[in-house]
């Protein structure tokens, strides 16, 4: 009886054991903070919806602006060629991209000295790379801000903690402790997230970006030296 009695006292033991266990959900993690932490949660969540909004809304523009036809370059020098500036600037228009619209540029100072036309285009060129580069500038400060206000909420908190347990009297209990440490953990994590997801963002725009500025830079080129190529 001795060791039965034994066996069913252990399994009563893990029954109660396994009663206290519970699960935490990232609501309650965020809501067990308090106010301070929650204020820089919802402030890092409002970072993380303008960037996401900003990466998606650049993708699609310069993806737009990457679209040229191939064909493009070879029936603008066709046009040139044959003097039908006119038809020339047509295309262009067309086309409406920022490829085109350097061409364009530099189709309108036809006549005048190269330099002049090369000075145009550049011109033309820095004000496509701004429209381009439109609010990225954002994301990247986001991914340097972000974990900066997720420190910030790590340092309130192990205030928090640090008050509470002064006016604890000396005897140090985990539930008081529990919300200035929630609100440094939850905090960090969160303005880490933001960070990273900001970087990683900022580079591939940049990347997409750089494609785009090296292919109106080729078709410049192509189009100065066929203007250039003696007739």
């Amino acid at each position: 009886m001795s060791l039965l009695s034994a066996i069913q006292d252990e399994v009563d033991v893990l029954a109660d054991g396994e009663s206290v266990e519970k699960t935490l959900s990232i609501i309650e993690l965020i809501s067990s903070g308090g106010t301070s932490g929650m204020v820089i949660i919802i402030i890092l969540f409002v970072l993380l919806i303008v960037a996401t909004y900003i990466y998606f809304e650049r993708i699609f523009a310069i993806k737009a602006a990457s679209k040229v036809d191939s064909n493009f370059m070879n029936q603008i020098k066709d046009h040139v060629s044959n003097g039908k500036i006119d038809s020339a600037q047509m295309l262009c228009a067309q086309q409406n991209s920022p490829v085109s619209r350097l061409i364009a540029k530099g189709i309108t100072r036809i006549g005048k000295p190269l330099e002049d036309i090369n000075t145009a285009i550049e011109n033309a060129g820095r004000l496509e790379i701004y429209n381009l580069e439109k609010n990225v500038s954002v994301l990247a400060t986001i991914s340097g801000v972000a974990p900066m206000i997720g420190f910030l909420g790590t340092v309130v908190g192990m205030i928090i903690s640090i008050f509470e347990l002064a006016n604890a009297g000396g005897t140090i209990q985990m539930d008081v402790l529990a919300s200035g440490l929630y609100t440094a953990m939850t905090t960090t994590v969160a303005g880490l997230i933001v960070g990273i997801v900001a970087y990683v963002t900022y580079n591939h725009i940049v990347v997409k970006t750089n494609k785009v500025v090296y292919q109106m830079e080729a078709n410049s080129v192509e189009f100065l030296d066929h203007l250039n190529e003696p007739i």
